[in-house]
């Protein structure tokens, strides 16, 4: 599975999906984004964060791949932030 998702990405992000435990596919479904919009991201976290502490009865192990889901999104939107910098320099040139 994990050579599956690594061909199916491109490399630094199937690279980050490595490190990371999970693939974009899955941390968009932990946390119900359909698309890497960061205000959107930062909302469901918050919820899902909240929601599975365990001292109001939620579980840790479910937080805990809520946590990996948020990392593995920020990573993803530093990657394109960075492909797309690059990008603009190789345009001004």
């Amino acid at each position: 599975a994990a050579d599956a998702r690594g061909r199916a990405e491109r490399p630094q992000s199937a690279a980050a999906s490595r490190i990371i435990g999970i693939s974009l596919q899955e941390a968009q479904q932990i946390l119900n984004v359909s698309n890497l919009n960061p205000e959107e991201i930062q909302k469901n976290y918050d919820h899902l964060f909240k929601v599975n502490d365990k001292s109001v009865g939620g579980s840790f192990y479910l937080q805990s791949k809520v946590v990996r889901a948020k990392e593995r999104l920020d990573e993803e939107l530093r990657i394109q932030a960075k492909d797309q910098k690059e990008k603009s320099q190789k345009a001004e040139t």
